[in-house]
């Protein structure tokens, strides 16, 4: 099973009596599972079960659901909001008093906001139920849709995958055959290295002449930064043949790459090495840029 990205998008569309709908859901990248709802008014009662159809259906990402409904036919019903009109007059009133005004009209104070509201009319509440369930029934399409595009896009990340992990390796074994790191060009580096020393001064301390030659050598060698970024490859390809979200773990690989590259060019005694390492962190670089999209 492949891959699945975090970036998808999908609609769906529903009708049930006199209402139609319409679901847009889309997802980007995310730590963990943001869900979004947008809900027109007097579909509160979706929210709840919608949130948790969304989290059976994905794992990560930061997802965004809107849904459109309109409602045809049905008869809307003007109705006056005595509280607030209680509050205008108030003010109204008190107004008059400070500025000796002439009040104002009838119809100027119906026109302010909150005094008339327009309602839609009353549904019996089993129609209301039933499209509140076709409702959700197309949420549960739209996400199985949102679902197959992020799964498109997994399939060719996990080939991009492929290809950086490849080319990782490639680089990785070219370290480990440079002949910059035999013995006897190691031995041979040590050698000039402590020819210039003692060309600058002949009152060096023998023993830690041979201490810093110790030193020296062991920088020089890269075998335990070679073993590690194969085992490394290893492991990314067995997460990225896996059937479970693995998003999170390839990131965290993807930062042991880097280490070991970075630990490799810091050994570097020759130009060969120092190039091939930064060849690994430019190719780690650009998988660690693709592995944020994974679910």
């Amino acid at each position: 099973m492949p891959l699945k990205s975090m970036t998808g998008f999908a609609r769906s569309q529903g009708a049930l009596g006199s209402a139609t709908w319409q679901w847009e859901v889309r997802s980007v990248n995310g730590k963990s599972l943001d869900i979004r709802l947008r809900l027109p008014p007097g579909c509160e009662a979706i929210d709840g079960p919608g949130r948790e159809l969304c989290s059976k259906k994905l794992n990560r990402g930061s997802l965004s659901a809107s849904l459109t409904l309109t409602r045809q036919g049905t008869a809307t019903v003007i109705r006056l909001n005595e509280a607030a009109l209680a509050q205008v007059s108030l003010a109204v009133t008190r107004a008059g008093e400070l500025c000796k005004a002439a009040p104002p009209t009838l119809d100027g104070i119906l026109a302010l906001r909150g005094v008339l509201e327009v309602v839609e009319g009353e549904e019996p509440e089993g129609e209301q139920a039933a499209r509140n369930t076709a409702i959700l029934a197309s949420l549960s399409a739209g996400l199985d849709t949102l679902v197959a595009d992020r799964g498109r896009e997994g399939e060719r990340l996990t080939r991009t995958f492929g290809t950086q992990i490849d080319e990782i390796e490639s680089l990785t074994l070219a370290a480990e055959r440079s002949p910059q790191r035999t013995p006897e060009r190691i031995a041979m580096r040590l050698r000039e290295q402590l020819e210039r020393l003692f060309a600058a001064s002949s009152q060096l301390d023998t023993e830690r002449l041979h201490q810093e030659a110790m030193l020296m050598a062991v920088k020089a060698d890269v075998e335990e930064e070679v073993q590690r970024l194969k085992s490394h490859i290893s492991e990314a390809r067995s997460l990225i043949s896996s059937n479970d979200p693995v998003g999170r773990k390839l990131d965290f690989l993807t930062q042991e790459f880097f280490r070991e590259a970075n630990t490799l060019c810091s050994k570097a005694i020759d130009v060969e090495v120092t190039r091939i390492g930064l060849g690994l962190k430019a190719v780690i670089d650009q998988l660690r840029e693709q592995v944020q999209n994974i679910e």
